[in-house]
């Protein structure tokens, strides 16, 4: 059933006029809703990631403890979403919604109320905080398999665009703005952990304001569930396994050329201060966030998977060219011309995986791609690390490249032929 019939104010002809709004026209107030709720997420995850480690250290904790707290958030958090995204197709995604935003208050009101390094362990294994400025969470395929609900199949593409602006811009706004609490509290008088406490109580009332607006979602958003044994069918299962694995090899190959690993490698090469190298970070951050709606236009004319490769692999290109640039220049231009195409295949891979399963299957397919996509990047900064602390010769970026061409080229071979609907009722 298209969901162009949810859209009460807006007609699902109107796609074919100029579309100057941020979501496409065939939206229904849901995707508003979602686009909302990923804005808060986004925002208080900003907060949290930088105060986290500032708050753990001014609690007197080790390097050690620090990296324990990090290591357990995550893997908790996969975890988590793993078992959320496979058990979705036996209950509603509002229940499951619901429960996630009331995990989300807990989390900050304990993290805010909390002391002893056990209970702040045992916190961020089993609740919802994200120390990374990535969306891995419990939320993240719930939002997506509703966001897929909310308008036509012409417009999925449009609409994850959207999702994904808002959260890469209002998660920067977060960042720049995770001192104020701390500035607030230290105005009034009080010691800066009072601010750092806060930031997290801050944390846990947008939890509950998530839990306002996921109840005013439509029924017509939420996922039927079902009796099935799997969350996924057994043709769903093939290919939602393959595409797993190819993007775990896309993400293993990016863990060699984090910004952290590239930072490195161009102060020992280059010399460059941090705070040229953080107007250079910004630029490129900018373009790859409002590259997504450029990359939306370019599926419609392409096709989903081979924009997704016909994006990617110049954007690899790119990298191998900086590392060959023969001045601090023209390695940084690039890498900024890079950074409008880094990026631009995240909408149109979700959007993807959302069009090739069923609509009860897509919270499975989700957090199944996701969840190893985030996994897969995890032991590749430390191999990165240890080739430049021998060389200063960009071998970790080469690596990069090659892993991304690879998957691409293996993504083309694979999937070009499993169209999603539109493309189908295009020819």
């Amino acid at each position: 059933m298209s969901p162009c019939a949810n859209a009460n104010h807006r007609s699902c002809n109107a796609r074919s006029e100029p579309d100057i709004s941020l979501l496409p026209a065939s939206a229904s107030s849901d995707a508003k809703i979602i686009i909302a709720t990923r804005g808060i997420r986004a925002f208080v995850d900003g907060i949290a990631y930088v105060v986290l480690p500032a708050f753990l250290l001014h609690l007197g904790f080790s390097g050690v403890q620090i990296g324990a707290v990090v290591t357990a958030s995550l893997l908790g958090s996969a975890i988590l979403t793993l078992a959320v995204g496979v058990s979705s197709h036996r209950f509603s995604i509002e229940r499951l919604l619901t429960y996630s935003s009331w995990l989300m208050v807990c989390t900050g009101i304990l993290f805010g109320l909390s002391t002893p390094f056990v209970l702040l362990l045992i916190v961020a294994a089993v609740g919802t905080m994200n120390p990374s400025a990535g969306d891995v969470s419990v939320f993240l395929p719930l939002e997506q398999a509703t966001l897929s609900t909310t308008v036509s199949d012409a417009d999925r593409t449009g609409v994850f665009a959207a999702f994904n602006l808002v959260g890469s811009l209002v998660g920067s706004v977060g960042a720049l703005c995770a001192g104020i609490p701390i500035a607030i509290a230290t105005q009034l008088g009080h010691d800066s952990e009072v601010g750092r406490r806060a930031a997290f109580v801050l944390y846990g009332i947008a939890g509950l304001a998530l839990l306002v607006l996921y109840s005013r979602l439509s029924p017509a958003s939420r996922t039927r569930t079902t009796k099935a044994d799997s969350a996924l069918s057994p043709a769903s299962r093939s290919t939602v396994y393959r595409l797993a694995a190819l993007f775990s090899l896309d993400s293993f190959g990016g863990g060699f050329a984090t910004q952290a690993i590239f930072a490195l490698w161009v102060y020992r090469r280059f010399d460059l201060t941090p705070g040229t190298l953080g107007v250079i970070f910004f630029a490129t951050g900018m373009l790859s966030a409002f590259s997504s709606l450029l990359a939306v236009r370019i599926s419609r004319r392409i096709g989903l998977v081979r924009t997704m490769v016909f994006t990617h692999i110049p954007a690899s290109v790119l990298l191998i060219f900086v590392v060959l640039a023969p001045n601090v220049w023209w390695a940084m231009g690039l890498f900024i011309v890079r950074g409008l195409l880094s990026q631009m295949d995240v909408p149109v891979r979700t959007s993807y995986v959302m069009a090739v399963v069923q609509p009860h299957e897509r919270a499975a397919a989700a957090s199944i791609t996701n969840v190893p996509r985030s996994l897969a990047s995890a032991l590749p900064p430390i191999a990165a690390g240890f080739m430049l602390d021998h060389s200063n010769f960009a071998w970790p970026l080469l690596i990069c490249a090659a892993c991304k061409i690879t998957y691409d080229l293996l993504l083309l071979s694979q999937f070009r032929n499993i169209r999603p609907p539109e493309e189908l009722h295009s020819h």
